[in-house]
């Protein structure tokens, strides 16, 4: 079964995008690639604890167990090794993608305290978009009662657009709630 998002993307958008930007064929539309999550944790370097929740609350949110991520260099004034295990990440393709595209857009962001909006100004000139929030309790995944720390992650949403102008229009689309700040 499509998700709920990825029929709205195909049934409503797709037209809606042909017409505003006059493409000649529908492969033209931008669409997702896919959504890489990262969440840094910097507790891991004296306490691998503070890492095995981080995957677990992750795994929660993506539906898909992410990667642990290590570090390039090391760093003397944070006590960091080269090679240290100090994040995670995950990247969503497909109906994960779209699954917690819909669940971010819909459940999570108005969760948020005081939440206004996403900044118009966090793409990258390539179309794709970045953003960062600070609690990742704002899913529903996460149990208030059962985490150790709150912590922010760093969510990347790729897509085939050529501009940024394109990337907003189709981000606007389907629904993620961009205002100019």
């Amino acid at each position: 079964m499509q998700s709920r998002l990825r029929e709205i993307y195909e049934k409503e958008i797709v037209p809606e995008l042909i017409k505003e930007f006059g493409y000649k064929n529908a492969l033209e539309v931008p669409k997702l690639t896919k959504i890489v999550l990262n969440m840094g944790v910097g507790e891991a370097v004296s306490d691998k604890k503070k890492l095995d929740a981080a995957v677990t609350d992750m795994t929660a949110i993506a539906a898909q167990k992410p990667i642990v991520t290590h570090a390039k260099k090391s760093i003397a004034t944070y006590r960091l090794r080269e090679g240290q295990a100090i994040g995670c990440k995950v990247t969503l393709r497909g109906k994960r993608m779209y699954d917690f595209l819909d669940k971010l857009i819909v459940v999570a962001l108005p969760r948020v305290k005081d939440f206004r909006g996403l900044s118009k100004s966090k793409f990258d000139g390539r179309g794709n978009y970045a953003f960062g929030i600070k609690e990742h309790l704002i899913f529903p995944e996460i149990s208030v009662d059962k985490i150790d720390s709150i912590r922010g992650m760093d969510i990347v949403i790729a897509t085939t657009a050529k501009t940024d102008d394109e990337a907003r229009a189709l981000l606007t689309k389907i629904g993620l709630p961009l205002v100019l700040k």
